[in-house]
């Protein structure tokens, strides 16, 4: 796993050991940042469920000021902070052991906003629909801001469209990619 373009191009990251993690492999991750914008003027990132931080360090890497990665598992917590060691940017992240939706909950009571959110949680055992509906319900996302939710295909995705709106789907293989902006202001 490597990191794709921007100011760590080519620079490796750790991956967690075992099958309890999925990585977004270099192709998907790839293919994501054409269609959202290959390179970002700031901002800031969550990248919930983050496993290696391959995600949000990614978009740090193609421009983004700040992330946030949260991860319930403590072995993806500790690859998270070797990975950001490693790219010398601890400074511009915050790392979190949390559920993901009481992260959500906590991030909002801060009044934490965000340009880009990454949703890829481990496929069949959270429901992307519930995590969309707390994105909206708590209003995280910035005005124009994004959400990138990677699924298994076929899994079916509900959210709100008064708030968020499709913008692209794609499929690669068994793995469902879908973009979603803020409606308007």
């Amino acid at each position: 796993m490597r990191v794709i373009a921007g100011d760590f191009k080519g620079r490796r990251l750790q991956a967690m050991k075992g099958d309890n993690t999925r990585p977004t492999t270099d192709k998907v991750k790839e293919n994501v940042f054409n269609i959202m914008g290959q390179f970002f003027t700031g901002g800031r990132v969550l990248d919930l469920f983050a496993g290696s931080g391959n995600l949000g360090i990614e978009a740090l890497s193609r421009g983004m000021d700040e992330a946030v990665f949260i991860d319930m598992n403590p072995n993806a917590i500790r690859v998270i902070k070797e990975n950001l060691t490693q790219l010398k940017i601890q400074d511009r992240t915050e790392v979190y052991r949390n559920d993901a939706f009481k992260a959500l909950n906590v991030l909002a009571k801060k009044g934490a906003k965000f340009d880009l959110i990454f949703l890829d949680p481990p496929y069949g055992k959270v429901a992307i629909t519930e995590l969309l509906k707390v994105v909206v319900e708590k209003n995280l996302l910035n005005d124009e801001g994004m959400i990138m939710c990677e699924y298994n295909a076929g899994q079916s995705v509900l959210f709100d469209g008064s708030y968020i709106k499709e913008t692209r789907r794609e499929s690669y293989g068994n793995i469902e990619i879908l973009i979603l902006e803020k409606v308007g202001k």
